[in-house]
């Protein structure tokens, strides 16, 4: 008999799988914010704040969504929203990629687990370059939020008299927001009072485009700005978001530019200012510039189809992300054509892949669907503004129709269930199946089946 050694202690360690332990990294996340919100010093009013009210905002602020049940500004003191501040800032980077980057400042070393963890928060990097790469992307985040910051600093200090102490804090605040696609705001009416300001609202869209388009492509980007090489990743990244944000706009701007409640009184210059940011805004940023309640039903219903696309693979941003949307998009266009292969920027999609973004596609609509038809059934709103409500929190984007303080306790639940699914689901779905995929050696006969 032939022994095989073994190190100390049994058993080789195992990698574990991704998803779950970013999945119970964030949700210890939010217990932990959930206990901070609840403290009195966190409440405006010096008294505890409901428990289902502190779980909401900790959740949304975790998931990066904006979707509250009170009021930001007003509901919670300044250790409260430097609470919230915190949790946005470690759930836009990722709750494993700050815990890593703390391994590796302590002790230079980061196990195969946790590069794993690592890989699969951050998007698709090699193992070896996880420890420069997760410097890259803490360097890179707070770099973006400082330049948002500074610029929102001087607009509100010098066109709004906002005392510089104060303005630096509230722009800190948003910039945290905008970076992250959190969507939070200290102002009760959005940014609605700064609507028609390109100061105040371009520098916001640019940190949540920015903050959306995902780590390894903003990376790939700086790295070679020619298009020729660019990855595939980043080619669909690049090339969809820009149809998507250019579609929107046009949408937005001819659906509402006649409504008295939006964008009517506007003149041109800002109609197309506040079509733009509100077309940037569903890929998850959350922010908005006109009453979201206000708008035409053929407005939310664009808004759905962009929050459930949402933005980048590896970004702060949600839905089932532009990667899917596009490589979904190539398969349509293949089949249509007549093509044996799916390909992009002359390179061929693997089956697997295409599978995959079916998968999560197909996940996230019946998700969707089932979650609608039970928040209707709890509440008393209409289809359309829970449709709405629903989208926005899977897609952890934040915008609102108006009706998130007023639904019940059960349907606020479904909301937060949505949250943290919407946050972790695509990247725990497609690490699960990644892991699962096996090799078969052999295949069954085929025979084709009646479609249509």
């Amino acid at each position: 008999m032939v022994k095989v050694s073994r190190r100390p202690g049994g058993h080789r360690p195992r990698a574990g799988n991704p998803g779950q332990v970013i999945a119970g990294a964030f949700a210890a996340g939010i217990a932990i914010g959930t206990g901070l919100l609840l403290l009195p010093a966190s409440s405006a009013d010096g008294r505890s704040a409901s428990v289902l009210d502190s779980v909401f905002t900790a959740t949304s602020a975790v998931c990066v969504t904006g979707l509250v049940t009170v009021d930001t500004g007003t509901a919670w003191s300044t250790p409260g929203h430097v609470v919230i501040l915190a949790l946005m800032q470690v759930g836009g980077l990722g709750i494993m990629t700050v815990a890593s980057l703390l391994v590796v400042l302590v002790s230079r070393r980061l196990g195969l687990r946790a590069r794993l963890v690592a890989q699969a928060q951050s998007g698709n990097l090699d193992l070896t370059d996880v420890r420069r790469v997760l410097r890259n992307v803490v360097l890179f985040s707070l770099a973006g939020e400082a330049v948002t910051a500074v610029a929102l600093a001087l607009r509100l200090a010098t066109a709004y008299g906002v005392a510089p102490a104060t303005a630096m804090w509230e722009s800190v605040f948003h910039a945290v927001s905008a970076f992250n696609n959190a969507g939070f705001v200290l102002w009760s009416d959005g940014m609605i009072g700064f609507a028609g300001d390109p100061w105040m609202l371009l520098p916001v869209a640019l940190a949540v485009i920015v903050g959306g388009l995902g780590f390894p492509v903003i990376f790939e980007l700086v790295r070679a700005w020619r298009p020729r090489s660019w990855s595939v990743t980043t080619r669909i990244t690049i090339v969809t978001s820009a149809v998507l944000l250019i579609v929107g706009t046009v949408l937005l701007i001819v659906l509402e530019y006649g409504n008295p409640a939006t964008l009517g009184p506007m003149g041109v210059a800002g109609k197309v200012l506040v079509g733009f940011f509100s077309a940037v805004m569903p890929r998850s940023g959350g922010f908005n510039a006109v009453d979201i309640g206000a708008m035409t039903p053929e407005s939310w219903l664009a808004t759905d189809v962009l929050m459930f696309i949402g933005g980048g693979s590896g970004s702060t941003a949600g839905g089932i992300k532009v990667t899917t949307f596009g490589l979904l998009a190539a398969v349509l266009w293949a089949e249509m054509s007549g093509e044996r292969d799916v390909d992009v920027g002359r390179r061929r999609i693997p089956i697997a892949n295409q599978r995959q973004a079916l998968a999560v596609a197909l996940l996230g609509i019946g998700l969707a669907m089932v979650s609608t038809f039970v928040v209707l059934g709890v509440s008393d709103e209409d289809l359309d503004r829970v449709l709405f409500e629903v989208l926005s929190a899977l897609g952890t984007v934040g915008l609102s129709t108006g009706i998130t303080a007023e639904l019940p306790a059960a349907g606020q639940v479904v909301l937060v269930v949505l949250m943290f699914v919407g946050r972790l689901g695509p990247l725990a779905l497609a690490s699960a199946l990644a892991l699962r995929e096996r090799p078969r050696h052999y295949e069954r006969p085929e025979e084709r089946t009646i479609i249509g």
